[in-house]
């Protein structure tokens, strides 16, 4: 893991802005009401040096060209408008949302045909293909919105994690838009914004509640104590669910152009899920990780012993064959949910004994999508007096609203950057964090087999903000 004193210079100026600035007497009653724990000690906007969290390059701030950040800015009547933008993967994303939670716009380019062409995600075509449509996938969105760059308050981008090329066609574009418009820039964890999306859909959401987040790349349960403040309770010690989706729906020759989440519940719900004895993952492991290799393993195995050949799709399979892929595709659903099940249960135990005040679970991330595992966490949350709390499907792949929406809550606390320069400085390396842990590591969570997984991790994002607060 890289050193945090050696990181802090360049990626927590978002985070230590508004900490150093001074208000007038018209704007310091506002200010307080934003966040009463910053102490501002210096001139509006000084002219300042400064490290930009996207750029590890010395820049210049100056009171013109932040004017419309703090000057007019509708963070103080919190009326913002925030474009948010997302290449952390195999969709590009943009959106436009309002401060008041309302959603001007939605547009996602998906790469279905290329997950269907090269059975996965691969980041050189996947760069290409953001790069190809980033540009109209934005304008769509102030389109659909009805504005144009000189209407918003503020542009967030996914700096991490995420594949490196992907997110590099994002934050290029949202620095684009933020130099020639002079508008602030937030850098956002794309994991946060999955679990903060929940609160744009549920108003009465608050701090601290549980959240598990459960995607392609990551399956996370973490305890989420205030904004930037998480604690990691669980992770998976090798693959998450939804990469286990979608090889087993590759497996069984399954139509890639849909999630393979999705392909698998849809045949699921024709097959018997008591066919196929699969075993739990980890039974034996007391604690809140996952694993969904060995599970892959099984599977495999399932399909060779069957003599299935997942290379003839499956609408060209015979009925017998097709019936056996359904019993698979039921069985294996069945256990991978029930493994969720366990460390969610075990997961809610840990969290209330830390914050009793616990009342949501919230489910977020792509396979949240998935009705089979919304209805039996909805059980888990029933047994122990919570409430589920999933954002609608399209909220929970990725998306440029969960980016927007996470801007803006963290814009609010004044975390930020100012317009980065319209021409970069020689040799700028922009910020980009592939590997970008959300929270840290509970001690009774931590697991052996994961901390060999450490190098070139960025310092978490909760040990970033925690550091600003001392």
């Amino acid at each position: 893991m890289a050193p945090l004193a050696s990181t802090l210079s360049c990626t927590i100026s978002r985070l230590n802005l508004f900490a150093e600035l001074s208000l007038n007497r018209h704007s310091i009653r506002i200010y307080r009401t934003l966040s009463s724990k910053l102490r501002p000690n210096k001139s509006l906007y000084h002219h300042r040096s400064f490290k930009s969290s996207f750029s590890s390059s010395t820049c210049k701030s100056t009171t013109s060209n932040c004017s419309k950040t703090l000057g007019s800015n509708p963070l103080f009547n919190d009326n913002l408008v925030v474009l948010g933008i997302e290449t952390s993967c195999d969709d590009t994303a943009a959106a436009v949302v309002r401060s008041n939670g309302e959603i001007l716009s939605q547009v996602v380019s998906s790469q279905a045909d290329l997950l269907a062409k090269y059975g996965g995600v691969a980041p050189k075509m996947a760069e290409e293909a953001h790069s190809q449509v980033i540009d109209q996938v934005v304008q769509d969105a102030l389109d659909k919105a009805n504005l144009t760059e000189t209407d918003l308050s503020a542009v967030a981008v996914t700096i991490g994690p995420g594949l490196s090329l992907c997110l590099r066609v994002g934050v290029q574009k949202a620095r684009k838009i933020a130099a020639i418009h002079q508008l602030p820039i937030v850098g956002v964890h794309h994991m946060e914004a999955h679990a903060l999306v929940a609160r744009l859909c549920e108003k009465d959401l608050q701090f601290p509640f549980l959240a598990l987040l459960i995607s392609g790349g990551h399956n996370l349960l973490v305890l989420a104590r205030d904004l930037g403040d998480y604690l990691q309770l669980g992770t998976t010690i090798d693959d998450a669910i939804g990469e286990a989706y979608d090889k087993s729906a590759k497996w069984l020759g399954l139509d890639l152009r849909k999630s393979g989440g999705a392909a698998i519940e849809e045949l699921a719900g024709r097959g018997d899920p008591q066919s196929v004895k699969f075993s739990v993952p980890m039974k034996q492991h007391k604690d809140c990780n996952f694993s969904y290799a060995g599970l892959k393993t099984q599977l495999r195995l399932a399909i060779e012993s069957k003599n299935i050949d997942g290379g003839i799709p499956f609408s060209s399979a015979s009925t017998e064959d097709q019936g056996l892929r359904a019993d698979i595709a039921a069985s294996f659903q069945r256990v991978a949910v029930l493994h969720l099940e366990e460390r969610c249960e075990r997961a809610i135990q840990w969290a209330l004994e830390i914050e009793p005040s616990i009342k949501h679970l919230v489910v977020s991330g792509g396979v949240a999508s998935n009705q089979y595992v919304r209805a039996q966490l909805q059980e888990v949350v029933g047994r122990n007096s919570l409430q589920l709390v999933c954002p609608p499907p399209t909220l929970c792949t990725d998306n440029g609203v969960m980016i927007a929406w996470t801007g803006i809550e963290n814009f609010r606390m004044g975390r930020f950057d100012p317009p980065p320069p319209v021409i970069e400085p020689e040799g700028c390396q922009l910020d980009l964090r592939p590997r970008w842990p959300l929270g840290e590591e509970y001690g009774r969570g931590r697991s052996v087999a994961r901390s060999m997984r450490t190098a070139r991790i960025h310092p978490s994002l909760t040990s970033l903000t925690q550091h600003q607060r001392q």
